[in-house]
């Protein structure tokens, strides 16, 4: 017997039939109503709302058809038996069509087939309860999810927002004929790339290009802290001040940034590259910590990579990055990427890569917006890594 009896409803004109109907399923367990009309039926069914009925087709007031007609009104879920007598195939093919979900011919002899047909019918049902509670709950997993992931796009849109604020204007023109121009395309909302530039009195140009390990919001957030830790080593002068004339000391400026990191125990390290353009010699002097591809250097006579590396930022103490020293003379530009660009480009090798982005400079691709369209990556749907792309360029 099961723990909770299930509740049936027989309806049956014929009080033999009825009774010994109602006894073999009490006996198996179930708890029974009886009607003997369809019209007491319906009434008791509205008061009893029972698992599932087993109705007789032919009855006086109200017969079978119409009885299980009215109760699909109330509950179209509901399990009716429809049991009739032979030779009405008719009226058990309408009943099937009305929703019944099975039937029996009288006499009934064998009770235990009947048992076996509401067993399997409130099995079925059960079935039914559970899919319409898995729909329930799946429903409202999904708006809720759609709720997070409103509320995670505005976020992250705000940040995106912050973030798109501390990157310096582009393009950025000198009184001396320098111009930088910059680009970051996320590969998420936010990035973990970043670019800013650093300029004093017509003479100097101090410019950084990062890129923080990792993808999303926490990278993002690197790249705020790392804003921040810049502009306090700028106002302490030691992006510019500790450059000048120095193509054969330490870089003062990574060696601060990169203790800071470690002590801020963000759990990132981050790639960069830091160069200073003194606009009255003309000269680039700059340093490398794990950047990759090194920027190409584009003169009258063409362009080059950049030599020059070191470790990245944020791995290890104490480190030294040397400074590199090259001129920069009129009409040239200075291009660098961040590694996501290397994500796009056609070819497969990393050393045909490169090659690739040089003959893209060698053809005269300078400027942010030259570069952009001979890469194609404004048609692009999105990008699997953040793409930075930085253009320094002095006019003739």
């Amino acid at each position: 017997m099961p723990e909770k009896a299930r509740k049936l409803l027989v309806v049956d004109d014929e009080t033999i039939v009825r009774q010994s109907i109602v006894a073999y399923l009490e006996d198996s367990g179930f708890d029974v109503i009886e009607a003997n009309n369809g019209r007491l039926g319906l009434e008791l069914f509205k008061k009893y709302n029972p698992d599932l009925v087993v109705t007789d087709l032919k009855m006086p007031q109200m017969d079978g058809l119409e009885l299980l007609g009215e109760i699909h009104k109330i509950d179209l879920d509901i399990p009716v038996i429809v049991v009739s007598g032979a030779g009405v195939m008719g009226d058990v093919v309408e009943a099937l069509r009305l929703g019944a979900c099975d039937y029996m011919f009288k006499p009934l002899v064998d009770m235990e087939m009947l048992v076996h047909t509401i067993s399997k019918s409130l099995e079925r049902k059960e079935l039914l309860e559970q899919n319409r509670r898995y729909r329930e709950d799946l429903e409202a997993l999904n708006q809720k999810l759609q709720e997070n992931l409103l509320t995670l796009e505005k976020d992250q849109e705000a940040g995106r927002r912050v973030q798109q604020q501390l990157l310096p204007a582009s393009p950025f023109e000198t009184s001396t004929g320098y111009v930088a121009e910059h680009k970051i395309i996320p590969s998420l909302y936010l990035s973990g790339d970043f670019i800013d530039f650093t300029y004093k009195s017509d003479h100097y140009l101090g410019f950084y290009l990062t890129d923080v390990s990792g993808h999303g919001s926490s990278s993002a957030f690197a790249t705020i802290w790392l804003k921040h830790v810049a502009t306090a080593l700028a106002r302490r002068r030691i992006l510019v001040e500790q450059s000048i004339k120095r193509s054969t000391a330490t870089n003062g400026f990574l060696y601060a940034l990169n203790n800071e990191l470690l002590n801020s125990r963000l759990g990132h390290h981050m790639t960069c590259f830091t160069g200073l353009i003194d606009m009255e010699k003309n000269t680039l002097n700059y340093s490398v910590a794990g950047h990759l591809p090194m920027p190409i250097i584009s003169t009258p006579d063409g362009p080059r990579y950049l030599e020059g590396k070191g470790r990245p930022l944020g791995l290890f103490p104490d480190q030294d990055w040397d400074f590199y020293e090259i001129d920069f003379p009129k009409g040239s530009t200075l291009v660098g990427f961040s590694d996501g660009v290397l994500e796009v480009l056609p070819p497969k090798d990393l050393i045909e890569k490169e090659v690739y982005l040089l003959d893209m400079v060698s053809q005269g691709n300078t400027t942010l917006d030259q570069i952009m369209s001979a890469l194609n990556i404004e048609a692009l749907e999105s990008v699997p890594d953040d793409i930075a792309i930085l253009s320094i360029s002095r006019g003739y």
